[in-house]
């Protein structure tokens, strides 16, 4: 997909089955003031994504590294429950990070087709800001605290 993911260099990727090159400043930042998802924003949050699930799949491989070195059989049963406690933690922040993985490939799939920005929900743009904050976000923040309202007292049923 990507030419190139840092720098002035252009960044390619495909939208609506139209192939487009989008040159991005190492400064920009998004602004309300342009027009919502334009080439340059969905190449703004393309690469923050990309970066993201790098950073993600970069730790996912330390954590594997580091649970293959802690596979050791360790004769103190004190130490092996704090071990095994560090692995089980460890194993859950993977699961996390995995997710995690899943819901910026999901999103990067947004980008392609046209719906990224745009609240799932209502339609409506999801603000500038709480993309730059959390790039995975697929509701608007409004219809994001109604959606975890009712699921609450759902949850108290």
């Amino acid at each position: 997909m990507a030419n190139d993911d840092h720098g002035d260099a252009p960044g390619t990727y495909e939208r609506a089955g139209m192939r487009a090159e989008v040159f991005l400043p190492d400064d920009y930042r998004p602004a309300e003031n342009e027009p919502f998802m334009n080439d340059r924003q969905l190449e703004y949050f393309r690469r923050k994504l990309l970066a993201w699930k790098a950073e993600l799949l970069e730790q996912s491989a330390e954590t594997l590294e580091g649970l293959a070195e802690s596979a050791r059989n360790v004769p103190d049963i004190a130490d092996r429950a704090s071990e095994e406690t560090d692995r089980a933690l460890e194993l859950r922040t993977r699961d996390r990070q995995r997710k995690l993985v899943s819901k910026i490939d999901s999103a990067l799939r947004r980008i392609d087709n046209g719906e990224y920005g745009y609240c799932e929900k209502t339609g409506e743009p999801i603000s500038l800001k709480r993309l730059d904050a959390r790039p995975i976000a697929t509701m608007t923040l409004e219809a994001q605290e109604k959606h975890e309202r009712r699921e609450r007292v759902h949850r108290d049923d």
